[in-house]
């Protein structure tokens, strides 16, 4: 029995306004949907992921919880995979210091029972760089740490209303629960990709991870 088909989805918009950072939206994430086969080997329960009001020490603040809308659209994409199972979607857009012209974060991801979850965190960051208008300037790059998920980052830029968009985008994924999160800001919007530092924003997502997921009950 062949594994399901591979699924792809448009990856992000960025919305800019007077040159400053608009509204974020990810419109969705690819999940590994390459089963080699159905059945058990899915690992317990245990965590979730949430959006708390803050993320990264409190230098961003909660603006919109999409869960229940962009969410849903990733749940679809999750429906029947045979690595994935009893899934739940997350969709977060933050903004610094609760003003978005000074930068924002959006976190997309899922929590339920994984596996393949190397494949599910390339294919986040592999979904991301094939958004209509983006290009991948620079990675994926694994950033792996013993004891904790390896996390990885990639540089993308945009163009906007004239304006070119440079953004580091992280992703990571285990048993429970996988994301993807775009950081933009005054240090990255107008720097070249050469510049964008991988492994700070990639510490950055090890500290969003610390601070979302939580144990179930």
């Amino acid at each position: 029995m062949s594994p399901p088909p591979k699924k792809r989805r448009v990856g992000l918009i960025v919305g800019i306004t007077g040159g400053v950072v608009g509204v974020l939206v990810i419109v969705g994430i690819v999940l590994a949907l390459i089963g080699t086969a159905a059945g058990g080997g899915f690992p317990e329960a245990k965590f979730r992921l949430t959006l708390p009001k803050t993320l990264v020490d409190g230098s961003f603040q909660l603006e919109q919880d999409l869960s229940d809308t962009k969410g849903q659209e990733i749940e679809e994409e999750a429906n029947g995979a045979w690595d994935a199972k009893d899934t739940k979607a997350v969709v977060g857009q933050y903004s610094q210091g609760g003003d978005r012209t000074r930068g924002a974060l959006v976190l997309s991801g899922f929590y339920g029972r994984f596996k393949n979850t190397d494949k599910a965190r390339r294919n986040m960051l592999e979904g991301a760089a094939e958004a209509d208008g983006v290009t991948l300037e620079a990675g994926p790059k694994d950033f792996p740490r013993s004891g904790e998920p390896t996390i990885s980052c990639e540089v993308l830029t945009q163009e906007e209303l004239g304006t070119t968009l440079t953004y580091p985008t992280c992703s990571w994924a285990d048993g429970n629960t996988g994301a993807i999160i775009v950081v933009m800001d005054s240090d990255t919007l107008g720097q070249d990709a050469s510049e964008i530092d991988l492994e700070h924003y990639a510490e950055v997502t090890r500290q969003v991870r610390s601070e979302t997921v939580k144990p179930i009950g």
